[in-house]
């Protein structure tokens, strides 16, 4: 019987580029089970959008001086196009800054208000004296209380996932100047989530079925109390409070963006031309809902929007299952955007084949535990398992069969190896949908690879070759199983890797795509007589030198915060300074620089610079340079140091959408090739992108002229 089943997937902020671990949290994932519930005749929904609220979007609009509204419209377009291009099949992607979107959110905000499960409180909050405004939770940073993460929010620690009170962090920043706000009375309405705890308790009783750490997060959650939360925040940009006296506010954007599942499940339905057809999967209790996403969001979809749903008194459907994803690392660190530390999307899909990267994003997705983004593992993957074994299954069989026979030949009688591929056949088409019902991707992944192997081992064994000398029939019977294990893999594999599987299938003979197609196709007789289509490779091997030398110069370079902490004169130069320079975790270093004609000593202690940690050492007048600090030169001889505010010592200076790569010591011909100037605003670029830290955008600490060259 067919089954109603709705996915709803975390919306990415549109303050930046996707990365792959945002693919691998929670868009693959979801991608997969979407097409495999339409393989099996499920009637399915999936929706989600660029979440466009809040202040990630006004911190960036802010750092490149221009409008929240612009800074939306490039990264939802961006999104909607990577989504595209990565095969990720949304019902619809959507904008949460659409009047649909806002309508839905002011009536559920209105009805909660109304029932008084919202309320207004008078609060202590953070104002900052410098930038002259209250501060939105994510314009104040900290130290976690649990954890220790430095670089927590304001209202989220993404290390831990503990959700905050602004308060609650130590070494409190603004995040826009770096001073310490102080704290005055504002007027803001809350949402009374403590008075949902008793129905929260109920509702997950019999939620037996969900990942272990998603259920120990929410139980954990309920056991240490539920606080009401904050619904409306000081910001200019957002859905409106639609409440008399709130004029100058804006719904909290974790109110605003979890309702867009249902805005977007309306907004679909309205485009279709059906406008009540969303409530065939919201109103129907026999309906499953399904919600993909990270686990910092965990607690937002098993109490927040469950809250949400509950208060709102329209019968709605509750999720069903919330197969959160742990975090896909870099090389240990975690994807992050405001770091840079990440491998973009619209970067790796320009250089690398779509299935290749969802391969290894799903053979590795991080289901039960973190894992790592490993340029090597990637290229091993590729070249071992997707090119050495499923690839070359599939183009030894087509190949070979179209040779000779140019079709699908007969199915004569069967040995016991025979019964066995088919029996094998059957076996993985059981057991890969039993684990994807239950979203256990990698697993399913596995075993289909499982029976790409099997089918090398069945054609070594069956030794075609030898046999279309001498029995040409049995030879036919022989290919004839080969080509119905590659069916099963083409339809088996189409949720994972949507493009090639399209191509396998096409070789059969097929005219319409696989995902037309059902699950069942896998073991139905294959049509004998069938004309094959002459095989390509699916996919190439990959030489992981190749690509890394093709990386970006600047990748190479590791640029570092420094804190000057001591000036000496060179004992052997008039226009040099031996400069002491902190870099934190990395130790103190010794620099030689030609800065003694632009700045005196006094004007270099304590400065914050930045300098490339792992240039190669260089013998300068007989004393041992350890790195190199960068200033800006222009045409009428102002030079000046560049300025990373007050980012702390050690910490990485970073250009978006360029990945560092762990090069080692860096040759001095190497930096050569890496030509940064000065911008708009006095700001450090190159190749039009701002240089940032952890404070922000790094500017020319003194004025030069535009254009001036950086070294």
């Amino acid at each position: 019987m067919k089954k109603k089943i709705y996915i709803g997937v975390a919306w990415p902020y549109a303050n930046g580029s996707l990365h792959l671990g945002h693919i691998a949290g929670c868009y693959l994932p979801a991608d997969i089970f979407a097409r495999y519930n339409r393989l099996i005749g499920n009637y399915v929904l999936m929706v989600s959008g660029s979440d466009e609220h809040g202040t990630p979007i006004t911190i960036t609009a802010d750092k490149e001086n221009t409008t929240p509204q612009n800074i939306v419209d490039r990264y939802s377009k961006e999104h909607a196009e990577n989504m595209k291009q990565m095969g990720i099949s949304f019902d619809l992607f959507t904008r949460t800054t659409t009047k649909n979107h806002s309508d839905v959110v002011q009536d559920i905000f209105l009805t909660l208000y109304k029932n008084k499960e919202i309320y207004k409180k008078k609060v202590e909050a953070f104002y900052c004296k410098d930038c002259k405004r209250f501060l939105p939770d994510r314009y104040i940073e900290g130290t976690c209380p649990h954890c220790g993460n430095k670089n927590a929010r304001g209202d989220q620690c993404d290390e831990c996932g503990k959700l905050l009170d602004p308060q609650e962090l130590r070494d409190i920043k603004c995040k826009i100047c770096g001073s310490t706000p102080e704290i005055k009375t504002s007027e803001h309405l809350f949402f009374a989530l403590s008075k949902f705890k008793p129905k929260l308790l109920d509702w997950i009783k019999d939620k037996k079925h969900w990942k272990p750490s998603v259920l120990s997060f929410t139980r954990n959650w309920l056991k240490s109390g539920l606080k009401d939360r904050a619904i409306t925040r000081d910001i200019e940009w957002g859905v409106k409070v639609p409440v008399d006296g709130f004029e100058d506010k804006r719904i909290y954007v974790w109110f605003d963006a979890v309702i867009g599942y249902l805005s977007a499940s309306i907004e679909w339905s309205k485009k279709t031309g059906e406008p009540d057809r969303w409530e065939y999967w919201w109103k129907d209790p026999k309906a499953k809902h399904y919600y993909f996403l990270a686990k910092d969001n965990i607690p937002f979809h098993t109490l927040i929007w469950p809250s949400i749903i509950i208060g709102y008194r329209k019968n709605l459907d509750l999720p069903y299952d919330i197969p959160a994803n742990e975090y896909l690392r870099l090389k240990g660190e975690q994807f992050s955007k405001s770091r840079g530390t990440a491998v973009w999307v619209p970067d790796i899909i320009k250089q690398f084949d779509v299935d290749a990267i969802r391969y290894y994003l799903a053979i590795n997705m991080p289901e039960n535990k973190d894992t790592n983004w490993m340029w090597d593992d990637f290229v091993a993957k590729n070249n071992d398992e997707l090119v050495g074994a499923y690839g070359n299954f599939i183009h030894r069989v087509v190949t070979f069969t179209s040779k000779n026979y140019e079709e699908i030949p007969k199915l004569g009688k069967l040995d016991d190896l025979d019964k066995k591929a088919i029996k094998k056949i059957e076996e993985t088409s059981r057991k890969v949908s039993e684990a994807l019902e239950i979203c256990s991707f990698k697993k399913a992944l596995r075993l289909v690879m499982d029976l790409a192997k099997f089918g090398n081992y069945y054609f070594d064994q069956k030794q075609p070759w030898t046999l279309i000398k001498n029995d040409k029939e049995t030879c036919g019977s022989v290919l004839h199983i080969c080509l119905k294990i590659v069916k099963g893999l083409s339809i088996f594999m189409a949720p994972f890797l949507p493009f090639s599987s399209d191509e396998i299938w096409k070789l059969l003979g097929e005219k319409d795509s696989v995902h037309k197609a059902s699950w069942n196709a896998a073991l139905e007789d294959l049509k004998v007589g069938t004309v094959l289509k002459k095989p390509v490779p699916l996919f190439k091997k990959l030489d992981l030198k190749e690509f890394i030398m093709e990386e970006d110069p600047f990748s190479k370079l590791d640029l570092r915060v420094g804190k000057v902490i001591d000036v000496k004169d060179h004992p052997n130069a008039d226009t040099l300074y031996m400069i002491h320079v902190d870099l934190g975790k990395l130790g103190k270093k010794v620099i030689v620089a030609g800065m003694k004609p632009h700045y005196s000593k006094e004007e270099m202690k304590s400065k914050h610079i930045v300098i490339v940690a792992n240039l190669k050492p260089a013998n300068i007048r007989g004393i041992k340079s350890n790195g190199m600090l960068l200033a800006a030169e222009d045409s009428k001889g102002v030079c000046s140091l560049l300025n990373p505010g007050d980012s702390k010592p050690g910490s990485e200076v970073h250009v978006e959408g360029i990945q560092k790569q762990s090069t080692g010591v860096l040759e001095f011909e190497d930096f050569k090739k890496v030509n940064m100037s000065i911008g708009d605003d006095q700001k450090a670029i190159y190749n039009g992108k701002i240089l940032r830290s952890e404070k922000g955008d790094i500017k020319s600490d003194k004025e030069v002229i535009k254009g001036a060259k950086i070294l």
